[in-house]
Parts: C-alpha cells; structure tokens; sequence
C-alpha cells in the first residue's frame, strides 16, 4: 500500500472492508489504487479536472453510523469526483456496480463501430480491456449503427473517427487545462456531439500530439503512424527527446529498426507525461534515406566510399601536429561524451584550443560570462520549482517554441495556484495568453526595457544597488523607457512590482539580440538585488553540458565566427564539424560557404549528409541519438541516461569511439571502452559534473549540485486508462 506523505491531513475510511488512511479530499479513484484495486475509468485522468462524464468508475458510498452499520447512499457515486472524508465506506465490486459497469460500457457500445481489426488503438484499447473485464459478454443490439465521416484530418497529425468517440471530454479538458490553447471543443449535442475546432480550423497546437495518447479509445489517431503498425508488431524502449533542452523522458516504438511513433514517459521532475509536436513527430527525422553508413573520401571532385582506416589516415594527415590551425565545431545535440572525448582529442593530442558548440551573435569568452563576472550562476531554477512560484518574468523568448515543457509547467503554476506572470516581448507569444502583465517592446530595445525594470526596482525600494550603478540607471525614467519601448510608465513600474523575488526565465537567444550580453547582466542584476533567480536556458538538447564540460575556447582559443573566419582567411586549414550543420545554425551564410570553400581540409561527421558534405574532404558517419548510448544534460543541469534503442546503420560509430582511436593512433595507452568509463573520467575531472555515474542515473535522472533522483528505479506511466 502507498505510504501517504508526512504532515498530510488524513482521514480513515473504509474500501471493501479495508481501513486505510488517505489525505483528506484525495479523490476516491487514486485511493483505491492505494490498496492495488482499481476503479475503471474513461474520462478520469490524474492530470486534468475530475467532470465525471463517462459514469465508468460509479461505486457504493456510504456512511459509518455511531452503532457501526453502514448507511448507503440510494445510489452509486462517481469514484473520481467523490473526495475522501472521514468515515467513508467503499464498495468496488458488488453486484450493483457490476450490474452498472455492463449497462454502461452497453451504451457506449450501441454505436461504436466494429473496427476493431482495423483500428490503431487494437490491442492497447482501454474501451477493449474494460469491456473484456466489466462489459457484457453478448451484445442485446441488432438496430443499424449510425454512421459518420472517416478519418476526419483535424491537423497534419491528428485524425478524427468520430463513430468511435465516447464524449469523454479528455481531448477537449488537454486543450482548456494543460497546453490553454484552447482549440478543441464540444460541438452539437446529443448523439450529434463532436469534438473539434472551432470554425472548423486546423487544430495547430503546438501539443496536439497528447491528445492522441490520453483518448481513450481509437478516435484520435496519429497520421503519421496511422496503419503503419499493430502494437504487438513494434518493440518499446525508453528514450530521450534531442529535440530540445528539455530533456523530455519517451517511450520510442520501433519496428524493423524504423521508428515506428513516439509516445510521452513519465518524468515527474521534467514532462510528467506530456510531449510537444516537435519531439512527438520529429523523430521521424531518423528514418530518412539519407542517412550516412559508410566513410568516405574525396577523390577528385567526388567523394567515395572507403574503409575507417584510410579515412583516419586522412584525417591524421591533415589534423596531426596542426595546433592553432585546426578547429573543431561540435553540436550541442551530440552527448556529454561525445564532447569530452572530442575536445580531449582537440587538447590533449592536436593542441587546438579552437574549440566551440556556439552559434549565437554574442559569443562570451569564459572571463566575460556572468559566473566570472558577477558570480551569478545562469541556471537556478529546475523545471519543477516553477509550480511553486507565486510570480515570473518571461524575457525575449517565445517559451512554447524553445522551451515548450517549461511553458506548460509554468502555465501550470498560473492555472492551479495563480501565479502571476510577466511577459516582455517585441511579437506575441503563447505566455501572452495567461500572463497577468505584457510588456510589448519596440524591436531593438530589449535592452531600454530590462534597464527601465532594474531602475524602477530601485526606486520603488525593491532593490538597492551601488551608487555608481544608481547613477546609471537614473537616466532610465520610466518616461524615457516609454518614449523608447513602447512600454507604458505604469506597465513598468507595475511589473517591477510584481516580479521582486521572482525568478526571471530567458534563453541563449537572448545573446541574438543586439546588445544581448548587457541585456542578460541586466536581468540577472535585477535577480540578484531583488532575491530573484536568474535562469538563462539553452535551447539545444546538449548546450548545457558542453557548456559545463567547457567545450568552448579558452586561453585565446578561437569561438565558432572566429573559426569561420580563419577557414575563409586561410589561418584555420583544417576544421572539423561534428553533428554541426553550419549552414542551417549560423546566421550569416555568406561567411560559412567563404569558410568551407578556403579551408584546405573539411572533415564531416554527421548522422545524415548536410549541405556541408559538397566541401568535405572526408565524410564520417556517427550513430544518430537513438543508436548510441550517452547521457545529455537538459536545461536545468539534470543529467540523463539515453540508452541505445536502434542498432547503427551500416558501418556509423558513436563519436566518441572515433575520437578515441584516433587518440590511440597518436598516442598508444589504454583506452576507454564505453561511456560508463567516459563519464566516470568526466566526473572525476569536471567538477560541474562530480557524483555522477552510470548507476545513479535510474528514476529522474541527475541534477548537478542536488543529487541523483531518489528512486534509483525508473518509474512506470501514470496509470490514466483503467
């Protein structure tokens, strides 16, 4: 039985006979589990408000008397809006309820359609299951079935059956309460009753893919696994998004080493359960046929395919006793040992400190980040704290597009507790649908603006500063913000209000902006002098870790702009890009085709062939993510485990192995067989990364500076079907 949790105000009641002791107000639904019955359900879900609309989970309630009989009430009640008082008396599994459960799956059944052969939902179906155990075993209907449109595209990823919709109300309930889109609800009534958009327009959420997963039956499908697959066809292992910073725990669902659909995993600590499209759809990515599996060199104009050991050969040639006229570029979605083990090489054996992940306008050098100078760590909340916050300030990011598990935890903390939220913006965003105050800039004055909000803490007596500083900020009235942002005075002494004590949420994007730097010594100036946080999150799967493992330049080593630069001027004769689309990251174009068209040696290490392989001197395969086993870091410093889920194409390699061997081939020793041993050199070297090991790295994962999670098992899903 589940404990209840410490100074929890609990109550006794009774469930078939049992005592147990529950939190008051607990609904009775999650208390039955505490005894491991269970309570079927449809519209239910742990997440979400209880509305009690598919009369599944109805059992007896009564009352216990002074004399100790029971009183009854005259009817059964519904399980997952009854909350537990003192004294409650449950019963799950008489005659009544059994009689009430066959009725009602019955009428769920008069027209819900025989598609069960053909339907996606076959074989993990909650209406199937629950009609298997508490359903009738004949059917007493024999009248015609209505009917109504098939396979209705509500968007390019979800469809619409809705002759097998029940009307539980769980699509709709995801849209209002969780992603507060809002843009699925009820229409008609009656028989006639559908879920769908208003005005009939594309269901474009940016989470839209939950809704798949939470329906209860197979009317809301998934175009992109539609018929591709039946559930007992397809092997499940547990993964990592590398969509995002997020770090988002899913269940990889795969067949004929294809990834066949992706589905959320609970992370309490991280996405609870839910995903965003992008990472729910965007893993098709790996199924492309332009995937790499063979080395290859340049020979001539064209590129052949050739052995590992030639490639090496190649590569030594042109890397070997290089020094500062060879560089690196890694990409932050390559794994913590992918990266150490590549600036190791870099290091240890080449001597190039030009090394960088970075593709931002600002590109700091260690002294001039915000730790160096003003002792301000850029990560102080985890993704979880933000349920507890009672206010927060948004700052230059569209949270729902860069960090979208963020947005629904923090639109969370709004929903349930009413937290207050500031959104600061020069376009709108999807925060601006809850937050309590947008302060809607100019383009270009992002800087007027988080200076205007310092100096308004001051002299509101939320935040005291040197004199020097005062003195600065004094020429930022707010009459001047106003003349310049577009900010009302109000607006802005209203939020400097609000956010004392706060925490301030930003991204690496902030350092795109003109005069980004500043901007972020402002706002974590802000944080400090009024008891905030200051967080400053990466934006890619792996930023944050090679940002803490000090994959960028350092003693006068040269950043990514600087790389390039020496390509096109000839100083940098050999680059190496690894998992690095330059092309698509960097923002001026002109400058990376001048790099890799001068640069004497390109090497090409990627999952798939980029634009960047027409320049390449030799290509490398790697595995893709979902091949290889690492760990990522996420943006609140929680390191996790991806465990390999695919087998490599072809003759691909984890990154790591090949910078290994080639290390052996400089310098002979004893190498380092697999990531367990990578990690353990990290944690003994780096101190950002000291406790970490392999076998901590179970339940939720590792946060840097807290410890591991302290179930050291991973956790199953939330039960949510029944």
């Amino acid at each position: 039985m589940a404990a209840v949790a410490g100074g929890v105000q609990t109550v006794n009641i009774t469930i078939n006979d049992i005592e147990v002791q529950v939190p008051k107000g607990e609904l009775i639904v999650e208390s039955v589990k505490r005894l491991g019955l269970e309570v079927p359900i449809f519209c239910y879900h742990p997440r979400m408000k209880p509305v009690g609309m598919c009369r599944m989970c109805l059992v007896e309630v009564g009352m216990k008397q002074p004399d100790g009989s029971v009183r009854k009430m005259p009817k059964p009640q519904t399980a997952c809006s009854l909350p537990a008082s003192e004294g409650l008396v449950i019963y799950t599994d008489t005659a009544l309820i059994h009689n009430d459960r066959k009725g009602v799956l019955e009428f769920l059944l008069i027209n819900h359609p025989l598609d069960c052969p053909i339907c996606d939902r076959g074989g993990e179906c909650p209406l199937q299951n629950n009609t298997l155990f508490y359903g009738p075993s004949t059917s007493r209907f024999v009248e015609m079935k209505r009917h109504a449109p098939k396979a209705f595209p509500l968007s390019q990823y979800v469809t619409l059956d809705l002759e097998r919709c029940i009307q539980c109300g769980r699509c709709v309930r995801f849209t209002e309460e969780i992603s507060g889109d809002a843009q699925l609800g009820f229409r008609f009534r009656g028989a006639s009753m559908q879920p769908s958009t208003f005005q009939m327009t594309d269901f474009d959420s940016k989470f839209s893919g939950n809704v798949i997963e939470i329906c209860p039956v197979g009317a809301l499908t998934s175009a992109k696994y539609r018929f591709r697959a039946r559930p007992w066809d397809l092997q499940t292992r547990p993964g990592i998004c590398t969509l995002c910073s997020n770090g988002c725990n899913v269940y990889v669902d795969f067949r004929s080493k294809e990834i066949a659909r992706i589905n959320g995993r609970t992370n309490e600590g991280v996405n609870e359960e839910w995903t965003c499209d992008r990472g729910k759809f965007g893993h098709y990515q790996f199924n492309t046929d332009k995937r790499l599996s063979k080395p290859m060199v340049r020979q001539g104009n064209a590129l052949v395919g050739s052995e590992w050991s030639a490639a090496y050969a190649e590569v030594l040639r042109a890397f070997s006793n290089g020094g500062s006229a060879v560089a690196a570029i890694g990409g932050a979605t390559n794994s913590n040992e992918d990266l150490y083990m590549l600036a190791r090489l870099f290091r240890d054996r080449l001597g190039s400190e030009n090394l960088d992940h970075r593709f931002e306008r600002a590109l700091l050098a260690p002294e001039e980040s915000l730790e160096a100078k003003m002792g301000v760590q850029t990560v102080q909340n985890t993704i979880g704290s933000f349920e507890e916050i009672s206010s927060a300030l948004v700052f230059g990011t569209s949270l729902a597009d860069e960090e979208p598990i963020l947005f629904l935890r923090l639109r969370k903390a709004w929903f349930q507790t009413g937290a207050k939220v500031v959104v600061a913006h020069d376009q709108a965003t999807d925060v601006d649908s809850f937050a309590n105050l947008i302060l809607r800039y100019r383009p270009g004055t992002a800087a007027t603006l988080a200076n205007g909000l310092l100096a308004a803490a001051v002299a509101g007596g939320k935040a005291q500063v040197p004199p020097q500083l005062a003195e600065r900020l004094a020429g930022y009235s707010p009459e001047r913000v106003e003349a310049e942002t577009g900010v009302s005075a109000a607006d802005l002494q209203e939020a400097a209000e609000i956010l004392a004590g706060a925490p301030i949420v930003t991204t690496r994007g902030l350092y795109d902006l003109e005069g980004g730097a500043g901007i972020a010594e402002t706002l974590a100036g802000f944080a400090v002098t009024t008891g905030g946080t200051f967080n400053n999150y990466a934006r890619l799967a792996n930023e944050e870790g090679a940002a803490l493992l000090g994959f960028q330049p350092r003693n006068g080593g040269m950043n990514t702009h600087q790389i390039l630069e020496g390509c096109a001027n000839g100083s940098i004769r050999a680059l190496w890009l690894v998992g690095a689309d330059a092309f698509k990251q960097h923002a001026d174009r002109s400058l990376v085709e001048r790099a890799l068209e001068n640069v004497e040696f390109l090497v090409v290490q990627d999952w798939q062939e980029t634009e960047a392989m027409s320049y390449a001197s030799v290509v490398l395969p790697m595995t893709a993510p979902m091949e290889g086993d690492g760990t990522y870091t996420n943006l609140e410093r929680r390191v996790q485990r991806f465990r390999q889920v695919l087998p490599e194409r072809g003759e691909a390699k984890p990154a790591w192995r090949t910078f290994e061997e080639l290390s052996m081939r400089l310098k002979p020793m004893t190498p380092m067989f697999n990531p367990r041993d990578i990690m353990d050199r990290i944690a003994a070297e780096v101190p950002a990364f000291a406790g970490v090991a392999y076998d901590k790295l179970g339940g939720e994962g590792f946060v840097l500076g807290q410890g591991p999670d302290e179930d050291a098992e991973e956790r199953p899903p939330v039960q949510v079907n029944g």
